[in-house]
């Protein structure tokens, strides 16, 4: 079968490789869609701390089941599924309270074991999701990204009446955009320094944005909320430096949602903390979010094919990976597809 092999940092081509059979606790899926995530561009240039070369990265994917190991009931031959990339212990303390992604032996397919850029990857049964034949199985593919905005919001704590601010407008922020608005926030900030994802934030849904190269963010802020600051920010510019800003932003019991990943150090002021009360929540990849993203396409309330720029052949991997480091302004969510037979 054909995969797209990471080799080590720069080193990345596809290559033929044998098809092994799915373990016990396993299913082999023939793999449809598969989008590419910043992480994967990290993976690629060694920026990754977590990955283990060589590597088949894709953690964004959709298919069909192929092959049902041993042991595994419940699914059946050329069932569309779409696959959780968290696999967790089941027994630490953060799986006990229902926290997985964050599991002490913590695995991610595409990171830690091979993903979905190949045609056929096995997967453990139990991160197996159901896809309804309403949803596409390229918008399926997409699942996982959106899982993400879910988990940051679902663990801030959404009221009803909130105003929102998203500290960036590219993917990150456009998939939270999104579910936000599924969820039914209807006071939405975008802040970017690029007016085409500014654009393409208003088109998303977004009732404000603000150009924060031109613009005094703080100043607009304070007058788009008439002073109280911003109830939610999140930050999917994943910048260390912001997370000054954005306390001085937040209203008095605001919450605060952080993304990013860098080890850079950050100011944070204790008392501006203290005295509004503050949450400030991480998110890391998700925490059985699928079943909510699954319903809110199902139900018609999130749109999936329009955070969709680019569908490229596998073939064309190179060319799509270029494309996403070169142009970045030019791509919102690139799909690869493998296999367009099981659409």
């Amino acid at each position: 079968m054909k995969v797209f092999e990471v080799r080590a940092p720069h080193e990345a081509s596809l290559i033929e490789r044998e098809r092994p059979a799915p373990a016990a606790g396993e299913v082999e899926i023939k793999v449809a869609f598969v989008g590419i995530c910043g992480s994967d561009m990290h993976i690629l240039h060694g920026d990754n701390a977590f990955v283990r070369y060589p590597r088949v990265i894709g953690h964004e994917f959709s298919g069909t089941v192929a092959t049902v190991g041993d042991g595994v009931t419940g699914w059946t031959e050329g069932e569309r599924v779409c696959v959780d990339p968290v696999i967790s212990c089941g027994t630490c303390y953060p799986c006990r309270i229902n926290r997985p992604n964050v599991c002490r032996a913590l695995n991610v397919i595409g990171v830690h074991r091979d993903g979905g850029f190949e045609q056929y990857v096995r997967v453990p049964a139990a991160n197996l999701y159901h896809v309804p034949e309403s949803i596409p199985l390229d918008q399926a593919a997409l699942v996982e990204p959106y899982s993400i905005a879910s988990n940051v919001l679902s663990n801030m704590g959404v009221h009803a009446g909130d105003s929102l601010l998203i500290v960036g407008a590219g993917v990150i922020g456009m998939t939270v955009l999104q579910v936000a608005r599924a969820l039914g926030i209807e006071r939405i900030t975008v802040a970017d320094i690029l007016d085409d994802r500014l654009d393409a934030a208003i088109e998303l849904g977004a009732t404000h944005t603000i150009n924060s190269a031109r613009d005094d963010l703080e100043a607009r802020v304070d007058a788009l909320t008439d002073g109280e600051g911003m109830n939610l920010i999140v930050d999917a510019a994943c910048h260390p430096a912001l997370l000054p800003q954005m306390v001085r932003m937040a209203s008095a019991a605001g919450r605060l949602g952080l993304l990013g990943f860098s080890s850079a150090a950050s100011e944070l002021v204790q008392l501006e903390v203290i005295k509004k009360e503050l949450t400030l929540v991480g998110s890391r990849l998700n925490s059985r979010q699928f079943p909510t993203v699954i319903e809110l396409l199902e139900t018609g309330r999130l749109d999936a094919s329009r955070l969709i720029s680019h569908r490229m052949p596998f073939e064309a991997m190179p060319e799509a990976l270029s494309l996403i480091e070169q142009h970045p302004e030019q791509t919102r969510k690139v799909l690869i597809e493998i296999d367009t037979t099981l659409e």
